[in-house]
C-alpha cells in the first residue's frame, strides 16, 4: 500500500465548504494558526486505522464561529457574539463538530488507509501535547483564510503527521 495522501488543494477546501454550508464561499492562501491562538481554536484530530494521528485541523475562533453558524442557519450575529465574547458558544461547536466529520473526506484517498475523526477539543478544553505539536509544525501543511459570504473569515490550518 503506498502512501499517497496529500494535502487538499484550495478548490477541494472552497467546494466541501460551499456544498456543505449552501452559500459562497472565498478561500485564499493564509497564515498558520498562531500559538496565542490556538486556545481559542477548535482542533480536530484525524487518525488512521492503528489510532495514530494523520492530520491535525485548526480552525480559529472566527472561522469557527461563521461556518458553524452558517451551517446552523443562524444570523451572522451569532457568530459575532460568539467571537466578542472569545467563546465558541454550544449550538455553533456542534455544527462545527459536524463540519470536522465531513472534512475527513478531504483526507481519504483510494489506496491509502482509512482516515477518521478522532476527537474534535473546543476551546476552553485540553489540547493533547501531540496535537500542539502536529498543528504547529511546519513540513506537509495547508494554511488558508476561508471567508463564509455574509459572515466572515477566519483561518484554516491542516498538517499532516510527518
Amino acid at each position: 500500500m503506498s502512501d499517497v495522501s496529500v494535502l487538499p488543494g484550495t478548490l477541494a477546501v472552497r467546494n466541501l465548504f460551499e456544498d456543505l454550508l449552501g452559500r459562497e464561499v472565498t478561500v485564499n492562501p493564509g497564515e498558520p494558526i498562531s500559538a496565542d491562538e490556538i486556545p481559542t481554536s477548535t482542533v480536530a484530530i484525524f487518525t488512521d486505522s492503528a489510532q495514530k494521528v494523520f492530520a491535525v485541523l485548526g480552525m480559529d475562533l472566527k472561522l469557527a464561529a461563521n461556518a458553524g453558524a452558517a451551517l446552523g442557519l443562524l444570523p451572522a450575529g451569532a457568530a459575532e457574539d460568539s467571537i466578542d465574547e472569545k467563546q465558541l458558544f454550544p449550538n455553533l461547536a456542534e455544527n462545527v463538530g459536524e463540519l470536522c466529520n465531513v472534512l475527513t473526506s478531504l483526507l481519504n484517498r483510494e489506496g491509502s488507509p482509512h482516515i477518521k475523526l478522532h476527537q474534535v477539543v473546543y476551546p476552553g478544553d485540553p489540547l493533547p501535547g501531540d496535537a500542539r505539536a502536529h498543528l504547529m509544525a511546519l513540513g506537509r501543511r495547508v494554511d488558508l483564510l476561508v471567508e463564509v459570504n455574509r459572515y466572515g473569515k477566519g483561518k484554516f490550518s491542516l498538517s499532516l503527521a510527518p
